[in-house]
């Protein structure tokens, strides 16, 4: 039954596609992030319902969607660089077999991201692939935050909607793009088209944005603590009453902090003292590995070229209590581990050229969000001007920022280098850039001054040049 609701569900978004060809996109968009063919049990695992919502977005633009304001930037020729380089260390890699496993997937984020850009081409676009992406993950982060009121969490406790231990389902990756996530609720909830702005689209924002903060705690991934506290600094950047705001949130932490559950509290202990902790000692080791195995293979070692990897270490931990507390030594011998940080997933993998690649798509993309910020004006997000609230095209740029720093902050401890979900809002990135830049030319470049100087220096613009 639950295969014929999901199969039903599908078709009738591909129908509807037929009219409409830009619903396939968001199609696919739903099928990569939710997975709903492992959901099911009979039929549906056995279509390839990601591959046809594929080939359907793709096909759908290029037959039946109209090209005008189509462009192609510079972070697309980025990606597709990155794509070419990794199908070449694909070829020469270590590990052929789990390397041609992990290259299926990945090149279908790549090439959808560097697609992304080329459908999505007006405002309503933008806002519905970026509701698309709040709705489809909410699927799973709501499931999970209910189950986490209920008791269900846990460090590799929490039952989600499939019960594979991979991609957005696993708990590290689900609590960073939960994370993520919140600004992009944010802004749909302030400048939303699709679902305007009322009591009904807020009170769903806050909820949204309560269960995206309970994925941290019921899968109890220190990851997720820690993107959680670095977001929550980025916004100070972007809200009106900045010292209120500071307050709510001292207040909020304060009043949680009896309500959680003490395996949790401990295992955030572990984040002070690694030595104490296998799992995050295990990481060390992996990196220090990793740096070492990239000095003998500048070039990289092709996907997981990690399975090559042993080593031997020793681990603390305090024994006993106060004051008859004694240190206990443990010697771990391990091999096989995952790198557990995208940036050195990318040196192991692809080498100096694929991590250079990969630090110049995010670091460009960071960039092109301040200057879309500084394109309309500097004033907070959420401030309003004589024409009513502030520009949606800063909000969404600044969301945009927001959730890529959050990932890259939490892509230090999780190998989530090629995650699909991040790629979508990379191409959401390009695609407000390219939006801008059509619709109201190159945005000028951020010249971080004080507001007096910058104001001298726009007026000394506009004054005719004197022979």
């Amino acid at each position: 039954m639950l295969d014929i609701a999901l199969l039903g569900f599908i078709a009738l978004f591909l129908l509807a596609g037929l009219k409409r060809p830009f619903l396939w996109v968001l199609a696919y968009i739903y099928i990569d992030v939710v997975a709903p063919q492992k959901m099911g049990w009979g039929p549906i695992q056995a279509i390839p319902v990601s591959l046809i919502a594929f080939a359907a977005a793709f096909g759908g633009w290029l037959l039946l969607d109209s090209k005008h304001g189509s462009r192609f930037t510079f972070r697309q020729g980025l990606i597709a660089a990155l794509l070419a380089y990794c199908g070449l260390t694909t070829l020469s890699a270590a590990y052929p077999e789990a390397a041609l496993e992990k290259w299926d997937w990945v090149w279908k984020a790549l090439v959808f991201a560097m697609f992304l850009p080329l459908a999505v081409r007006t405002r309503l676009r933008l806002e519905a692939v970026a509701l698309f992406m709040v709705l489809a993950i909410g699927t799973i982060i709501i499931n999970g935050g209910i189950k986490t009121v209920l008791g269900g969490g846990g460090y590799g406790e929490l039952r989600l909607l499939v019960t594979e231990d991979s991609g957005l389902y696993e708990s590290s990756i689900l609590s960073t793009a939960a994370i993520a996530t919140i600004p992009l609720v944010l802004w749909l909830a302030r400048y939303g088209t699709i679902f305007p702005p009322d009591w009904r689209v807020r009170l769903y924002a806050a909820g949204m944005v309560f269960a995206c903060l309970l994925i941290p705690i019921g899968t109890a991934a220190r990851t997720g603590l820690v993107c959680a506290a670095v977001l929550g600094v980025l916004m100070l950047r972007s809200v009106r009453y900045r010292f209120l705001y500071a307050g709510l949130a001292v207040a909020l932490l304060a009043v949680a902090l009896p309500f959680l559950p003490q395996s949790y509290v401990q295992r955030m202990d572990t984040i002070g003292n690694y030595q104490s902790d296998e799992s995050a000692s295990t990481r060390i080791q992996v990196w220090k590995w990793t740096m070492d195995y990239a000095a003998a293979n500048p070039m990289g070692g092709g996907f997981d070229a990690y399975l090559g990897n042993s080593f031997t270490y020793r681990t603390r931990k305090l024994v006993g209590t106060p004051p008859n507390v004694s240190v206990q030594y443990e010697t771990v011998t391990d091999k096989a581990r995952a790198y557990h940080s995208s940036y050195f997933e990318m040196l192991g993998e692809q080498g100096y050229p694929g991590l250079l690649l990969w630090l110049w798509l995010q670091g460009l993309g960071l960039w092109q969000m301040e200057r879309i910020r500084w394109r309309y004006g500097r004033k907070p997000a959420d401030a309003e001007d004589n024409n009513g609230p502030a520009s949606w095209q800063r909000g969404l740029a600044t969301a945009l920022q927001q959730s890529q720093l959050t990932y890259l902050v939490g892509a230090a401890f999780v190998g989530i280098a090629y995650q699909p979900f991040i790629f979508m809002l990379i191409g959401l990135q390009c695609a407000l850039w390219s939006y801008v830049k059509r619709v109201d030319g190159a945005p000028r470049r951020a010249r971080f001054r004080r507001p007096e100087a910058e104001s001298e220096a726009d007026e000394a613009e506009r004054l005719p040049v004197s022979a």
